[in-house]
This record gives structure tokens, sequence and C-alpha cells, in this order.
């Protein structure tokens, strides 16, 4: 068998594999309760978690002949990197609540950004594991409950943005990502302004003690087209620097794509309106996600630019 196959099959199993155990052995087995996850939609869950990986063997299958497909011993060590600090810092952001009173419903997450950037610089398959397992083990440690469908959207967000190194034109494709991205997030503002009466699903009414009781906030509602303003400042104020407009794009259409995936796979799972989650979920999480991928991811690739340098690599 290839050795490229080989290795893509393995580090996508593992992560399936990772998820069973966590669920299935820890949780249910067990009865550890940070592990567990509603059990009466756990096989739609674990159903959309093998259509993600199936995506993303799609890719690799579609160019198994590059060699961003390759992964050493290199790689294994910046997936469990990867995958560790986006657990931590996932856990610090969510477990203190980290809410920018301008964006009143919504739960900001830099922590995007380790994903995005490990996938750009270490290559598609790290950047899945990280955002796969990293973001599994992080819900865990937080204890709000396991959504495996969620944590495979967060993979798709570092795998999607590893993918510039598949084509041989990047800054054509860099380019066309650049108008497909925008054109999601109109779309995306639009069906908005289209069902602003929505009640934002990530909203929570401590003091009644309920949740989605109040329409989604026109900041969060715009934020994903707020977020693409940002992409494409970053890309022409740092035109001459190709690394860091290329990374900001790309992680731009993995966020994009693997949350929307995520908040889609709730259609199924929890019922809900494809308004509801489009506005309810995708919204409030996509769109403070592509604020800090414009942002954080810059500098994560400029200081990783800057100690290559510095080794002389």
């Amino acid at each position: 068998m290839d050795k490229r196959l080989t290795s893509v099959l393995t580090w996508l199993v593992a992560i399936f594999a990772i998820f069973a155990i966590i669920v299935f052995v820890l949780g249910n087995m067990l009865g550890i309760e940070r592990f567990q996850t509603d059990s009466n939609t756990l096989g739609l869950r674990f159903l959309f978690v093998v259509v993600g990986l199936l995506l993303a063997f799609a890719v690799y299958f579609f160019s198994k002949d590059n060699k961003a497909w390759e992964v050493g011993t290199r790689e294994v060590v910046w997936m469990a990197i990867g995958a560790a600090l986006y657990a931590v810092f996932s856990w610090y952001f969510n477990a203190t609540v980290f809410v920018i009173p301008s964006l009143s419903q919504v739960a900001l997450r830099p922590a995007i950004a380790i994903p995005m950037f490990f996938g750009y610089a270490f290559g598609p398959i790290v950047g899945f594991f990280t955002g796969a397992v990293g973001n599994m083990f992080g819900d865990a440690i937080t204890g709000f409950g396991l959504s495996p469908q969620w944590s495979i959207g967060n993979g798709l967000v570092g795998f999607i943005a590893g993918l510039p190194a598949l084509f041989a034109d990047r800054r054509k494709a860099t380019d066309m990502v650049l108008w497909v991205g925008g054109a999601l997030a109109v779309i995306a503002t639009a069906i908005y302004f289209m069902n602003s009466g929505e009640t934002n699903m990530m909203f929570y009414d401590v003091n009644n003690g309920v949740f989605g009781d109040q329409p989604i906030a026109v900041t969060a509602g715009i934020s994903v087209l707020i977020g693409f303003v940002l992409v494409l400042v970053v890309r022409f104020a740092f035109a001459k620097n190709v690394n860091l407009g290329e990374a900001v794009i790309w992680g731009m259409l993995g966020n994009l794509l693997g949350i929307g995936f995520a908040a889609i796979s709730d259609i199924w799972i929890n019922g809900f309106s494809p308004a509801a989650a489009i506005v309810g979920e995708f919204l409030p999480a996509a769109g403070p996600n592509l604020i800090f991928a414009a942002i954080l991811v810059p500098l994560l690739v400029g200081a990783y630019a800057a100690v290559q340098k510095q080794s002389g690599r």
C-alpha cells in the first residue's frame, strides 16, 4: 500500500478511534459525565463524524501525489502540540466565558487561530488532528458536554487551512478562495436579515435559566461580514507578504466550511430549521472566529517565520 495512503488512513482512523474511546468507553462504559453526550442522537453525531472524515479522505484521494500528505515524526509531534494547545486554550476561554460587550451574544474563541495556523504551517492532516482532537478534549475539560460533529467541524477548519500546498499556482487559488469566502459571507449575512427574528440558540438567560429566548444581535448577525472585511484588509495591507494573506484567507475558508458543516449537521441531530442552524449557531460561532483569524493568524505566521529565519531553516 502507498505510504501516503497508509499514513492518511491511519490518522483519520486514529481520530475516529479517539472519539469512540472518549464517548463509548470513558463516557458510556465508565460513566464519566464529562465524556458523555446525548445518547438519543449518538448515532447521528457519529454519522456526521464519519462524513467529515470521508470528505477529508476525498480531498486526499484527488490530490494523493502531493507531498502535503506526507506525515512523518515531525508532523506527529506537531499534532500532539497543536491538539494540546487547542484543548487548553479552548478550555480557558470557554470556562472564563470571554465575552465582548459590543458582541453581546457571542462568546469569543481566539483559540481557533491554533488549528488554522497548524494546518497552514504543517499540513492538512496536522490541522485536522489539532482542530478535531483538541476541540474534543477542550469540550471535555470544560464540562459543557461533547458534540463530536462539532469537533470534526473544528478539524475541518485546520484541514482546509492546510490546503494551499495542493495548488501549483497558489496565488491564483488563494485569490479564488478569497472571493468564494466573500460570497459565502454575503449569503450568510443575507440569511440573517431575512430571519432576524430567529432566536439565538447560544444565548443563555441566567436569571430565568432558559436558552434561546432572545433574537440574535445585529452585531452577531453581521460578524461574518465584518470578519471578511478584516480578511480583505490583511490581504491588501500585507500584499508583499504572501504567507500572511494566504494563511488568513485559507483559514477563513476553513472556518466558514468547517463551522458550517457542524451547524448544518444540527438540522438533523437537534431538529433545527435551516434558518435556526445558520442564524442561531453558524453566525455566532463563525463570525467571531473569522475576526480572530484576521487578527491572530498573521501574528502566529509572522512569529513562526521569524523563528525559522533565526534558526536558518
